[in-house]
């Protein structure tokens, strides 16, 4: 691997924490894909089986409001990372994935998370923590964000989110 390219994953969120032999061994899993900008990398309902980490450009995250119109959620940018809720909790994509800008995006699958976790148990915890680690920052966004909202409405129902119990 290029010494410039392990140097910058080693500096993201995803990849922070492994030490060298794991950093090897998960970076030569990675796919590399190109989009041009307008491109749409995946569609909010997709089924998914990928993450994406930004090399270079913008990625706009985009969800259908109430009456179909598009709702910007976060721009992503070099170093970022997106789809991984799709491995976790295995549910069609929350959101489309958008190039705001010409991308080239790191690829990593399901099934290469899984052989990550055949070959590096230890690696693979410290990823599930990074992942966690960074939905657990982008949470306290969204918290911040709604609470804005809620102190700006006057319906104080309207920001509030109900608990959905899962079935069983």
């Amino acid at each position: 691997m290029q010494r410039t390219l392990k140097e910058f994953l080693a500096r993201t969120p995803f990849f922070g924490g492994l030490d060298e032999g794991s950093l090897d061994r998960l970076s030569a899993m990675l796919k590399r894909h190109t989009f041009r900008e307008g491109a749409t990398i995946f569609v909010e309902g997709d089924r998914g089986a990928s993450m994406y980490l930004i090399q270079s450009g913008e990625i706009l995250m985009v969800r259908s409001g109430r009456e179909g119109q598009q709702v910007r959620l976060v721009r992503l940018r070099p170093g970022d990372f997106f789809g991984e809720t799709t491995l976790i909790e295995m549910q069609p994509r929350p959101a489309t994935a958008q190039a705001e800008t010409d991308v080239v995006l790191l690829e990593l699958t399901n099934m290469d998370l899984y052989r990550f976790y055949q070959a590096d148990v230890r690696g693979y915890v410290m990823v599930l923590q990074n992942i966690n680690r960074e939905l657990c920052r982008r949470l306290r966004a969204a918290d911040g964000r709604v609470t804005t909202l809620a102190s700006a409405s006057d319906d104080r129902d309207v920001t509030q989110i109900a608990y959905v119990k899962p079935l069983r």
